[in-house]
């Protein structure tokens, strides 16, 4: 086999609601996430071994056996030398490393039925999403991807230089009393609780476009649907990545 190269879209979490506990500490949720095409570029060769980690955003990113392109190769049963060019913003709640971790799925050709698709959870909760792409609800812990209608959207996404850790954010939410948010995402209260200063930004985006912006999941990154990069665009001197993104249907 030769090396392939694909792109591994990242992942918008556009509403979120926590619907339970299981007795094991995982939180059950019902959400709607769709797909972008704002993407990693991912090279696997079967001949090799190893990752590297390259590109705009690849500070910080490990490339040890934590890294869940390194797990979804032993859920595969495959080895191969992977290359990441790393252009999803880590740290944001993008899915960054789960969607480079279900492109390694995807090539080995990886069972997304929906027992697949449960085992793929082990990895990471938002495996299985990245797997099935295009725009879905998902529950469960993330294992249950029901596809919905693609929908054509644009989105600026503000991606501060914060990052919020989600299982501190889970259990904030536990600790405040399992909250249900005003707006779409039952997680926003817990996260600003954990990481205060996303206040500021909150209020910035608000401040300049006159609508307040959504929470991805845990954070750090705050949308908006539309194209609104000039607007936003002076929140980059504040060390800020503004990135303007359109949804994508599912792989055929």
């Amino acid at each position: 086999m030769t090396p392939v190269t694909v792109a591994a879209g990242a992942k918008l979490t556009w509403a979120l609601r926590i619907t339970g506990v299981r007795d094991d500490g995982y939180h059950l949720i019902d959400a709607e996430m769709i797909g972008l095409d704002l993407h990693d570029v991912v090279t696997i060769d079967p001949a090799g071994s190893g990752l590297t980690v390259t590109g705009p955003f690849a500070a910080g990113v490990p490339t040890d056996a934590g890294n869940l392109v390194a797990r979804a190769l032993d859920l595969a049963g495959a080895t191969a030398a992977v290359a990441v060019d790393k252009r999803i913003p880590p740290g944001g709640g993008l899915g960054g490393g789960s969607t480079d971790a279900a492109a390694v799925l995807r090539w080995a050709g990886y069972d997304a039925s929906a027992a697949g698709l449960a085992r793929a959870a082990t990895i990471g909760a938002d495996v299985p999403f990245c797997l099935v792409g295009g725009r879905a609800r998902v529950r469960g812990i993330g294992e249950i991807v029901d596809p919905l209608p693609h929908l054509d959207r644009m989105v600026t996404l503000v991606v501060p230089p914060l990052a919020v850790s989600t299982p501190a954010a889970y259990r904030t939410w536990d600790e405040l009393g399992g909250p249900a948010a005003d707006g779409p995402n039952d997680l926003e209260p817990a996260a600003l609780a954990v990481e205060p200063r996303m206040v500021w930004w909150r209020d910035a985006i608000g401040d300049r476009l006159g609508v307040a912006p959504v929470l991805a999941g845990s954070g750090a990154t705050w949308f908006v649907e539309g194209g609104h990069q000039d607007a936003l665009g002076d929140l980059v001197d504040e060390g800020a990545e503004v990135i303007v993104a359109r949804a994508v249907p599912a792989a055929s």
